[in-house]
């Protein structure tokens, strides 16, 4: 399980940078509304996070005879996923008036931690 984690954490560090800096870049430069950035950052980065994900960070874990459930189960996890990070932007932005790149940080570091936890035990078990 350690060496999941140490993978997981370089892949999903990247992924979850990758999401995070195209959020602020877009909410920083342009007038687009925040949940509109989530959601373009979370398609661009599902779709790199499974690919890294069953390729390497979970690489071996649990029977692989199964690939259209682990592929809807990773759907599910990463909806989980975006939804905790549009609530996020909504309670943050909306919510408390901060300013809009600050869900950046309960992205980089909440988020990570569920999906793990989720991927792990559930997706690619």
């Amino acid at each position: 399980m350690l060496g999941q984690l140490v993978r997981y954490a370089i892949t999903g560090g990247f992924v979850t940078v990758l999401g995070a800096g195209l959020y602020a870049v877009l909410v920083e430069t342009t007038p687009m509304h925040e949940q509109i950035a989530v959601f373009a950052a979370y398609v661009l980065c599902v779709a790199i996070g499974y690919v890294l994900h069953s390729r390497w960070s979970f690489r071996g874990h649990g029977a692989r005879g199964n690939a259209a459930a682990t592929t809807s189960r990773f759907v599910v996890v990463s909806l989980v996923s975006y939804g905790l990070n549009a609530f996020f932007t909504w309670a943050m932005v909306r919510g408390m008036d901060l300013p809009r790149w600050s869900p950046v940080l309960p992205i980089l570091f909440v988020t990570p931690l569920a999906t793990f936890a989720l991927n792990r035990h559930w997706v690619f078990r």
